[in-house]
């Protein structure tokens, strides 16, 4: 991750626990629950912006298809 910085947020008093918690249970610190949460939330967007991208590049690639599917058409006889 590279180079960390201090960050104070104020936070529910259940998550504080529920953090607690699962730094109690994994044996490790509050700041890396945390720290773990975002980066899995990272990942989830990056996955999404990824899907979203191939989505409009698989748009893009139908659209081209049709037009050079058209102008095949009139350059190339028809295969008979």
């Amino acid at each position: 991750m590279g180079r960390t910085a201090k960050l104070t947020v104020s936070l529910p008093r259940e998550l504080i626990s529920l953090t607690d918690q699962v730094a109690r249970e994994k044996k490790i610190s509050r700041s890396k629950v945390v720290s773990s949460c975002l980066q899995e939330l990272a990942e989830r967007y990056r996955v999404k912006e990824m899907a979203e991208g191939y989505k409009a590049m698989a748009k893009e690639q139908k659209q081209f298809t049709a037009v050079a599917s058209e102008i095949a058409h009139e350059v190339l006889p028809e295969w008979k």
